[in-house]
């Protein structure tokens, strides 16, 4: 098979007509031809060099399917979500259904399952496990350590984690939010080499100059390419990008062809910014994927311009798996694997009795993950603490899904909601079930609706309810991907029709539970600040 295309060579910085001869999936030979302006561009495909699939609400083969029409070839793919619900049976569940599709998913060994010892999971990941796992020719890192303290203080069970990753010569990801200086420097020298995290330019610069790749993440929540996107002008060989959590309904619209294609409009240089969206993961992770190469694997895009990345076709080992906004790969049958095990709930389960009238309240960022913690007045009758809809106080609870133990709640603002309640099982990391909402009788609805589909996406008013079923360890469907994300439109709609102001409400949600992400979060054990790393009391005395 011969295609041809104005070639895209990223690393000697030219572009010039050419004719590709593929056979058994790689590339035999580039051959120069005559110019054409009307022939497509030929580059290598993108790379998301960090996600969470399970975010994505869609197991790893239907993730594929839509990725692949927005011109992605391989994810750098951290498994923990599954991981901290099922433990190495998820990791196995991912990996085996990622490899029933023509599509390259490159997994990690999850480090931090669970993610903190002040939560309750559903699996663990012990240095055994990693062993097991980094030994694997098909598991290619160390996935992000977010323990930073106790990486910077050096706790032993940390490094012996790190110290197997680096005996087998695998790379090791970064997760320090916020981390500069002295604890940058502690960080760094134990063997991360990547973060996604920043959310500063000042912060990025400092890390890149400790050694550290950055990877620019723009995800569903997190959005912190504006700050960073600079840092490609004098470091082209140390930025990647990223998107970390996708929700379906972004998916079936961008990835990280979305990425060059506003880096490319805010004037930044196209040959760098394709070096950092499909060369550099390849570089840093030891990645099979081609980069239009003679005896590379046939991985490449047709675009229509290198301005907006529209894709015409994508082919990952010279199959053609998606053409003109379609996807090609078929749907293939999924298996079911979960962990589920909490009974309904009633309304007084998520009474507060007052202490007080000040409460400590979580600060939800729309597009950040940092929560500052902010004091609140917050009302109360018959001496049970309450939400203060006019405040923007809401109620928010965790609750244990893995067994039945007593709802931790406490209060939050910027969700914005005026009536009802949401939920989800989407809760990061452990994956508890987590609702935010204006009064509890509306709260325990929205939870038994996730209790009831044993996972999922919910939402309650006064007249309607909705829920998205996720079956999948309670994270994901195994539904075409298409149908999957016009539901959580469909569910994400409502809950702005409440009154949610965030441009993503139910994925900003799932992140008021990341305990490893300052300040103030919430955990099915309680309130926590996550600078002290302490449970703190909801009433400030």
């Amino acid at each position: 098979m011969k295609i041809q295309g104005n070639l895209v060579d990223i690393p000697n910085r030219r572009i010039y007509a050419a004719s590709i001869e593929i056979a058994d999936g790689k590339i035999g030979q580039i051959q120069e031809i005559q110019p054409d302006a009307a022939l497509p561009f030929l580059m290598p495909g993108f790379i998301d060099a960090h996600v969470h699939v399970e975010s994505s609400m869609l197991v790893p083969s239907e993730f594929a399917r839509l990725a692949v029409v927005h011109g992605t070839v391989a994810t750098v793919s951290d498994p923990h979500e599954i991981a901290n619900v099922c433990g190495m049976a998820g990791i196995e569940y991912m990996i085996e259904n990622g490899r029933q599709v023509p599509f390259k998913f490159f997994f990690g060994a999850p480090s931090c399952v669970p993610a903190t010892p002040f939560e309750t999971a559903g699996g663990e990941i012990n240095a055994a496990d990693i062993e097991n796992l980094i030994a694997r020719p098909e598991v290619l890192y160390l996935a992000e350590m977010m323990n930073w303290p106790g990486t910077v203080n050096r706790d032993p069970q940390v490094m012996e984690k790190i110290r197997i990753s680096q005996k087998h010569g695998k790379p090791i990801d970064g997760h320090a939010p916020g981390l500069k200086g002295e604890l940058a420097e502690k960080y760094v020298s134990a063997g991360p080499s990547t973060d996604h995290e920043c959310f500063t330019y000042d912060e990025a610069l400092g890390k890149i100059k400790l050694g550290m790749k950055i990877s620019i993440r723009e995800g569903s929540a997190a959005k912190n390419f504006e700050a960073l996107i600079d840092l490609i002008d004098e470091y082209p060989g140390m930025i990647m990008f990223c998107s970390d959590d996708k929700h379906p309904d972004n998916l079936a619209v961008s990835h990280i062809n979305e990425l060059a294609a506003r880096a490319v409009a805010k004037g930044k240089d196209v040959f760098k910014v394709l070096q950092a969206a499909c060369l550099n993961p390849i570089a840093h992770y030891s990645l099979p994927v081609g980069q239009l190469k003679v005896r590379d694997p046939a991985d490449f895009i047709l675009v229509k311009d290198l301005k907006d990345f529209q894709v015409i076709a994508t082919y990952i080992d010279g199959e053609k798996v998606a053409k003109d906004g379609k996807t090609l790969i078929q749907r293939i049958k999924n298996g079911l694997i979960n962990n589920f095990n909490c009974e309904i709930k009633k309304p007084e389960d998520f009474q507060i009795k007052a202490k007080g009238t000040t409460v400590r309240v979580i600060e939800a960022l729309d597009g950040q993950l940092i929560t500052p913690e902010i004091s609140g007045e917050i009302l109360i009758k018959d001496g049970l603490a309450e939400s203060n809809p006019a405040e923007d106080l809401l109620k928010i609870t965790v609750v244990n899904r893995y067994q039945d133990a007593p709802p931790a709640v406490a209060f939050i603002k910027n969700f914005g909601l005026k009536t009802g309640a949401i939920a989800s099982s989407v809760g990061h990391d452990s994956h508890n079930i987590i609702a935010v909402g204006v009064d509890d009788e509306s709260i325990c609805k929205a939870v038994n609706l996730i209790i009831a589909a044993k996972g999922g996406v919910s939402a309650v008013s006064r007249d309607r309810e909705e829920v998205l079923p996720l079956p999948i360890g309670g994270i994901m469907s195994a539904s075409d991907g298409y149908e999957v994300a016009a539901a959580y439109t469909s569910i994400d709609r409502m809950a702005k029709e409440m009154g949610s102001t965030l441009n993503s409400p139910f994925m900003t949600l799932s992140f008021m539970a990341l305990l490893v992400i300052p300040k103030l979060k919430l955990s099915d054990k309680g309130l926590f600040d996550g600078q002290r790393f302490e449970f703190v009391d909801i009433f400030i005395s």
